[in-house]
């Protein structure tokens, strides 16, 4: 989310020869690309912003470097904005308000795309120069808007529960649970053991932020609710919707979730987990490389998030690429799109930061698959996932989720009170 960020939010340097990267991003020479996508025309060549949320891995600035070196009379700034994906997205909107040039090219998270475009702030893109037909159908359907292409698919994102196996396995458990209530079980196993006894159960990202909308949407839909239908209208005062959001709420409740994990985010999870903290965790992909290079290697794994009766369905997380309507420079800004989202960068950054790729192949690619074993529970965590709701006012939308959401994790509502109130909520918000 990353969604967010949280999702997070990136790979290493590109290791492949400077043909194949310039190859993969197109011309760099001197003259104009002139291609239109609707009534856009990509020209002028020179400096531009890659604009996204903190780097927490460092590698980002790796990929740029070896971008700019290829091209010295185009060089790419990184603007790192705030962790948080609702701070990004505030100021991505305050540069689009303003007009301002100084943000090219926007690292939006995947539920952005419709108000980005809806409003303007972002040019719709030529897609015959992307290679669609190699990435997973629901991540390219993040990119689009009424039909047209407003963005390149950089990375998806799947929600995973990662576990200790090391623990299961001495509690005698040989799965990981399915459902929420085996989870449950499974953690009172685990903690009659003397090196768990202090442990917690189970955390995601509940503080009130874009990883709570997330959290909240993937407990609605595992319980076989939705929080919106494909055209935006609300449903969340149903007996499924009070399902999930008690599983959580209650969780918080009776210590099966600690009571300070309404404070985390991404990496408070990740640390509580690689602490030795948490049995399970609930998080993203890019958790594994960090959690391999933790005291932890070799005593975890992930599956699909559980659910009521069985297997949950993540949130669709992962990041678009996305060209401001008001930049310069947008020849090479295009090229610099199409060099960043490339199957090689794809690659890189699933092998040095566990991002998700967009294509498809590198799920079942053996050697990949042999070196990072998470890919197949990944592949099918996106190919299940659920959008978060695909509306213009998304702003309004994910705002009314994390304040009533909030409000009965922490006891100041009941779970059929707040879900009640979010659909008054968020009917004002869809009308408008």
């Amino acid at each position: 989310m990353k969604t967010k960020t949280t999702r997070a939010l990136q790979g290493s340097a590109i290791l492949a020869t400077a043909g194949l990267l310039l190859s993969a991003c197109g011309s760099s020479g001197g003259t104009d690309s002139g291609e239109q996508a609707g009534s856009t025309s990509f020209q002028g060549r020179g400096p531009i912003t890659y604009v996204a949320g903190k780097d927490a891995t460092g590698v980002v600035p790796k990929v740029i470097a070896r971008w700019n070196a290829l091209h010295p009379k185009e060089k790419v700034s990184f603007v790192q904005l705030p962790t948080d994906a609702d701070s990004q997205r505030q100021q991505m909107i305050q540069n689009a308000e303003t007009k301002s040039d100084a943000y090219t090219v926007l690292s939006l998270d995947v539920v952005w795309t419709s108000e980005f475009a809806a409003h303007q702030w972002i040019d719709r893109l030529p897609e015959q120069q992307f290679p669609l037909a190699k990435m997973l159908k629901p991540v390219v359907e993040t990119a689009r808007y009424r039909g047209g292409l407003y963005a390149a698919p950089a990375s998806s994102d799947g929600g995973m529960l990662y576990y200790r196996t090391d623990l299961l396995k001495k509690a005698g458990i040989t799965r990981p649970p399915v459902t929420w209530a085996e989870m449950t079980d499974d953690c009172a196993k685990v903690r009659k053991l003397p090196e768990a006894k202090d442990m917690s159960c189970y955390a995601g990202q509940l503080q009130k932020y874009e990883g709570l909308t997330v959290n909240f949407a993937e407990a609605v839909n595992s319980a076989g609710g939705t929080v919106t239908d494909a055209g935006g209208k609300p449903d969340v005062d149903t007996p499924e919707a009070r399902a999930g959001l008690d599983f959580l709420a209650g969780a918080v409740k009776d210590g099966t979730i600690p009571r300070e994990a309404v404070t985390y985010q991404e990496e408070e999870g990740r640390q509580a987990f690689q602490a030795g903290k948490l049995v399970f965790q609930r998080n993203w992909p890019y958790m594994y490389a960090l959690a391999e290079k933790s005291k932890l290697a070799g005593k975890f794994a992930v599956a699909p998030l559980p659910g009521l009766n069985g297997p949950g369905s993540s949130s669709l997380g992962g990041h678009n690429l996305a060209l401001s309507s008001f930049a310069k420079n947008k020849a090479t800004a295009l090229d610099f799109m199409k060099f960043f989202s490339s199957e090689t960068s794809a690659s890189t950054f699933l092998k040095d930061a566990s991002l998700a790729p967009p294509y498809a192949n590198l799920y079942d690619d053996p050697s990949l698959v042999k070196q990072y074993p998470y890919l197949p529970v990944l592949k099918q965590s996106i190919l299940r996932a659920v959008p978060r709701p695909r509306v213009v006012s998304y702003g309004d939308v994910t705002s009314a989720i994390q304040q009533e959401a909030y409000a009965a994790l922490t006891g100041s509502k009941s779970s059929a009170q707040a879900l009640k109130d979010l659909q008054s909520d968020l009917q004002k918000s869809t009308a408008q």
